[in-house]
């Protein structure tokens, strides 16, 4: 039961070429910072990754992005990375825009073994494309599929040995879903803790869903964009 791993290097150690990611957090709040510099060492290509936003140029997915590893991107927001931009506007990069509710539900439903949903959201507009559309009570609604990953990458604040995580905050937004909709899932925890130590009451997602775990190092925590009032 112990899921323990060195590090970051070991976690991702059979992640290949054209392979599909979740990557956690919200923002570049709670995203798993030593797991995005193991790709990045790792130098894989064509990956399609699955994230709530793309990073800012010099940080998060914006660093897979700046060494071109990634082929596709599907994501909810992407308006702080210059270099997302540039790449879409030039072709290089296939790019899902979706929005940010149905993302997240999709995933859900990955976790909970729901091929499809029906939601009204993007009905009438370019998302539509291409999806089967159904009237329910005189209303139209777009079929979406639910999202799975050969691999979710996801940081919490606390995680035990056999795998448990306690997430803060805003970073629960998109994470804990994840950790149940990829086949293997793999958790970076700021402190490792031993079983025992995490009320079972806190835990906000249970051990049968990860793989692999180990102690992080070095967050940075950065703020996406800073806004102060003037005295």
């Amino acid at each position: 039961m112990n899921k323990v791993v060195a590090n970051a290097d070991e976690a991702l150690h059979d992640i290949r070429d054209g392979a599909t990611l979740m990557l956690g957090g919200f923002g570049l709040c709670g995203i798993p910072e030593n797991s995005i510099a193991a790709l990045v060492r790792k130098g894989i290509q064509q990956l399609t990754c699955i994230s709530n936003n793309a990073g800012v140029d010099d940080f998060g997915l914006g660093l897979l992005l700046k060494t071109r590893q990634i082929r596709k991107m599907l994501s909810s927001y992407v308006g702080e990375n210059a270099e997302f931009e540039r790449q879409l506007l030039s072709g290089e990069l296939e790019v899902e825009l979706i929005p940010q509710g149905t993302l997240a539900t999709r995933i859900q439903m990955a976790g909970m073994g729901i091929p499809a949903f029906f939601t009204p959201a993007g009905y009438g507009t370019e998302i539509a494309a291409g999806k089967e559309s159904r009237e329910f009570n005189g209303k139209q609604y777009l079929m979406e599929l639910a999202l799975h990953a050969d691999f979710s990458i996801v940081k919490a604040w606390k995680g035990d040995t056999m795998g448990n995580l306690v997430f803060r905050k805003t970073t629960r937004n998109f994470s804990t879903s994840m950790a149940k909709a990829g086949n293997v899932t793999i958790a970076e925890v700021e402190h490792l803790v031993p079983p025992g130590e995490l009320d079972p009451d806190q835990i906000h997602v249970p051990g049968i869903y990860v793989h692999r775990v180990f102690q992080g190092s070095n967050y940075e925590k950065r703020i996406e964009r800073k806004t102060i009032k003037m005295g």
